[in-house]
């Protein structure tokens, strides 16, 4: 199986819950997951921000294998650059068209 989340908000608690989910989601026995992504865009972007709130979660969850995915438009829009962003982190043109193609190869979708 493979899931998907998007992290959209600008609420900490919600990144905080969304990251969460996605790590139990690895560490549950009951469910056999090949992939878990994370992708990010408008305002969910500042977990992925080097230094960001949330990075350190981040950086252990990328350790863990779950791939995070940040929207360039997003970046383009908030001033940043692919060196602002957590190490491991990878761009991708548009957060629409990365959960798109995600889902199409058969990823679940979660937003919490």
């Amino acid at each position: 199986m493979q899931t998907v989340f998007h992290l959209i908000a600008a609420e900490p608690d919600q990144q905080r819950t969304a990251l969460t989910i996605a790590e139990n989601l690895t560490k549950d026995d009951s469910v056999d997951m090949d992939d878990v992504a994370v992708v990010a865009q408008a305002d969910g972007i500042e977990p992925l921000t080097a230094g960001g709130e949330g990075s350190e979660t981040v950086e252990s969850m990328l350790k863990r294998g779950i791939s995070f995915k940040a929207c360039s438009n997003t970046l383009d829009l908030k001033d940043l650059s692919e060196s602002d962003l957590v190490d491991g982190v990878e761009t991708v043109s548009s957060g629409g068209g990365e959960l798109t193609r995600l889902q199409d190869d058969g990823y679940a979708y979660i937003r919490p």
